[in-house]
């Protein structure tokens, strides 16, 4: 499974993530800095790039957009704000099991939640 890691969560989820195995990339190092996020949505889908975010109500409405007009879409993954944010390892390790759990990706137009990792 492929990852595009939003704006809204740091960079440094990314370079963990990618010493545990995640193919991963921040939204930063594809030159979206600052985009729109039906931008962000758009280019990690043509990439066949699940988006991972903190950002739900607002995927979720971008996602109904994307099915209505059949824009590409790879799937959105969120990362709950019960788990902060600035607990990067924390995170990074959260993708990563979900990788590990689902060798087959996510369904296009489909929403799922990370959750604390396994010790």
């Amino acid at each position: 499974m492929k990852f595009y890691l939003d704006e809204d969560l740091s960079g440094r989820i990314a370079e963990i993530a990618r010493r545990m195995g995640v193919d991963i990339v921040t939204a930063h190092e594809c030159g979206n800095h600052g985009s729109d996020d039906d931008l962000h949505l758009l280019v990690a889908a043509r990439a066949n790039r699940c988006l991972v975010t903190r950002n739900r109500d607002h995927f979720v409405a971008l996602s109904v957009r994307f099915f209505q007009e059949d824009l590409p879409h790879a799937g959105v993954l969120v990362v709950p704000y019960t788990m902060p944010a600035d607990h990067f390892s924390l995170v990074a390790a959260a993708i990563a099991q979900y990788d590990r759990d689902h060798p087959d990706g996510i369904s296009p137009y489909g929403f799922d939640y990370v959750s604390q990792p396994r010790g």
